[in-house]
């Protein structure tokens, strides 16, 4: 024993085993440190996260899991060719969960399936790369929290701009005072989306496992406007465009001026452009107070494309010395003069270029980058650009002007934890009802 005695021996051998209960198996003592990942949801923006973790050094897609068998199968043809075998097919993420050969799954389902999914898997053992919005409702939001300090496993929601390294320049500048005191911000996002009508009830196609796609949802008869995007614009399974897209830019904005909770949340709009299914406003005008030092505002237009600073998307800082524009991965400080001084221009990455026909991912040349720090963080080689608690944070404020616009009232909030102040009808939005049986529980 070398002169350690037996006891000792015992406290080390579990010791070790204690440390690696904290890590894949596969990834936990390989050389290769290799991560074998599920992917979950594979028709459009799950396809391009399976192509860009198969791409990944030492990374290989053992799993693709999709309800709809058509997708699953178009996945894994697209993935096979990029790795050395081909991924196992499955509809039922918890059956996917249950193989020991999975260290990792990549949820980029429907928005009503992003939590109970991810708290499956971290109860499971793995870890989880978290599309956004990372849940469906705020009580889902603390629910990973939990799931996350219990189970001791990575949840890294998919807000890109965390991990590119202009946008991090750009938030280093802000917070070493480039334009001082930052008081105020603008975020916005635009599209030109079509009516999706008024649906008819219809039969489930025969590729469509309908009742596991509605999963943790309360169950509701198959109409024609639903699958396979819809889905986005009725409460019971999507969030809005608050959350599919403004996500990013409430995310930067809390991010660049270093806030948490707000203090107080209002949201004005409608469904202006068409007279259809659509539940939540196409436009939408939403501002979240912090105390009566700063504040931000996000402008959410999904049925009018017009640009703002000759883009679609971005954000604007507003400090008492200048502004800083950003535009995707670039951005320009301006100095607070009559000229409106260029003070610095720092250009996009040239993989980072906006493609609006790529419906996948508009900057599919920065994805990879997120991906490999959380690849990096799973491994144990770094720490998230993106845990949880920060996702929760800027999803939260989303859900808060939904929630304010749903109510039609001012929302006043604890700014210790974003709880809704004195407002039972705006509180019992704070959850959900489920299937029974599919209640997620940590």
């Amino acid at each position: 024993m070398s002169g350690r005695t037996r006891r000792e021996f015992t406290r080390d051998l579990a010791l070790l085993g204690a440390a690696a209960s904290l890590r894949p198996r596969s990834v936990f003592g390989s050389a290769a440190l290799r991560v074998r990942v599920a992917v979950m949801g594979v028709r459009s923006r799950g396809l391009h996260l399976a192509r860009e973790f198969a791409k990944q050094p030492d990374t290989e897609v053992a799993w693709i899991c999709d309800v709809d068998r058509r997708y699953a199968e178009t996945a894994a043809a697209e993935v096979e060719p990029l790795q050395a075998s081909a991924p196992r097919l499955e509809k039922d993420v918890r059956r996917v969960l249950d193989q020991a050969d999975v260290d990792a799954l990549v949820v980029a389902a429907p928005d009503h399936w992003h939590a109970p999914a991810a708290i499956l898997a971290a109860s499971a053992g793995k870890h989880v790369y978290l599309e956004k919005p990372c849940s469906h409702n705020p009580a889902e939001g603390e629910m990973l929290i939990e799931a996350q300090t219990r189970h001791k496993r990575i949840i890294h929601m998919g807000n890109q701009r965390r991990s590119w390294r202009n946008v991090n320049r750009c938030i280093e500048a802000l917070h070493g005072g480039v334009i001082g005191n930052v008081y105020f911000a603008r975020g916005w996002y635009a599209n030109n989306r079509e009516s999706i009508g008024t649906g008819r009830p219809a039969p489930v196609p025969e590729y469509l496992d309908y009742d596991l796609w509605q999963g943790p949802a309360p169950r509701t008869p198959y109409r024609d406007n639903i699958h396979p995007y819809n889905w986005h614009w009725f409460r019971r399974w999507g969030t809005g465009e608050a959350l599919n897209n403004g996500s990013h830019e409430i995310d930067l904005m809390r991010w660049g001026m270093g806030v948490d909770y707000p203090t107080r949340v209002t949201a004005v709009g409608g469904r202006y452009a068409f007279q259809d299914d659509w539940e939540f406003p196409d436009t939408m005008v939403a501002t979240f107070e912090f105390g009566k030092e700063r504040c931000f505002s996000w402008e959410g237009r999904s049925c009018n494309n017009h640009p703002v600073e000759g883009d679609g998307r971005g954000v604007i800082f507003y400090g008492e010395k200048g502004s800083v524009v950003v535009l995707g991965d670039g951005y320009v400080v301006y100095a607070n003069d009559p000229e409106h001084t260029v003070i610095e221009r720092v250009e996009p990455e040239p993989t980072s270029v906006a493609d609006a026909t790529n419906t996948m991912s508009p900057d599919a040349g920065l994805d990879a980058v997120h991906i490999a720090n959380f690849l990096a963080a799973v491994r144990g080689d770094g720490t998230t650009s993106s845990p949880i608690a920060e996702g929760h944070k800027s999803v939260l404020l989303g859900q808060l002007a939904n929630i304010a616009w749903q109510t039609g009232r001012v929302l006043e909030l604890d700014p210790s934890n974003g709880q809704i102040l004195d407002d039972v009808q705006a509180r019992a939005l704070w959850g959900r009802e489920y299937e029974p049986g599919w209640e997620p529980a940590v």
